[in-house]
């Protein structure tokens, strides 16, 4: 998937998870933080390609890309699986923890943020035609559907003309119909 799908994958996936979860009295600067990490998060799996937009997302970026990317092997092997998921978890965790007392906000919920994001980049490419080695070390790629011609191409038509508008689509639905919510939340800041 593209960048642009993979940020509104996230997006999505935060959403729906604002929506179906109760609300939580937060300030204002975190749901902001909350919304950046889940960003970055759902571009982080491609810290393994120097030219990633997690790398231009970041301060520095293209001079750390060129030091991590060659620890991580090529695109889509450690940071695209369950083993990757665990390191970004805990690598995640211990730099919000490192930056708690200069963010003033909810560091969990930044983290649970970054967190959707990340999974999201999974399970979006898991329906591309160059699957996911869930199990590494294991040489194993995992797709959806199993048979790779039946998945869609990085960028191709089907991305662009189903996926992205289906995921704006079911954005506008969640809100459509969560609207009480959405306006509750924002009564929370506006007295």
């Amino acid at each position: 998937m593209t960048g642009r799908t993979h940020d509104l994958a996230a997006f999505t996936a935060l959403n729906y998870l604002f929506v179906t979860q109760p609300l939580v009295h937060t300030s204002i600067a975190t749901v902001f933080v909350t919304i950046g990490a889940n960003m970055l998060g759902g571009v982080a799996p491609d810290i393994d390609q120097a030219t990633a937009q997690f790398w231009q997302r970041l301060p520095a970026g293209s001079i750390i890309s060129r030091l991590i990317t060659p620890i991580l092997g090529s695109h889509r092997m450690i940071s695209h699986s369950f083993l990757g998921i665990f390191i970004a978890s805990l690598l995640s965790r211990w730099i919000l923890d490192a930056l708690k007392n200069v963010l003033i906000v909810d560091m969990n919920l930044v983290w649970i943020g970054f967190m959707i994001g990340f999974i999201s980049h999974i399970v979006m490419d898991i329906i591309s035609k160059e699957g996911e080695p869930l199990l590494f070390p294991l040489p194993f790629k995992f797709g959806i559907p199993p048979f790779r011609f039946l998945r869609l191409t990085t960028g191709g038509m089907m991305e662009k003309t189903i996926i992205f508008p289906s995921l704006m689509l079911f954005n506008g639905y969640l809100i459509y119909t969560n609207y009480h919510k959405f306006l509750d939340f924002l009564k929370i800041y506006i007295k």
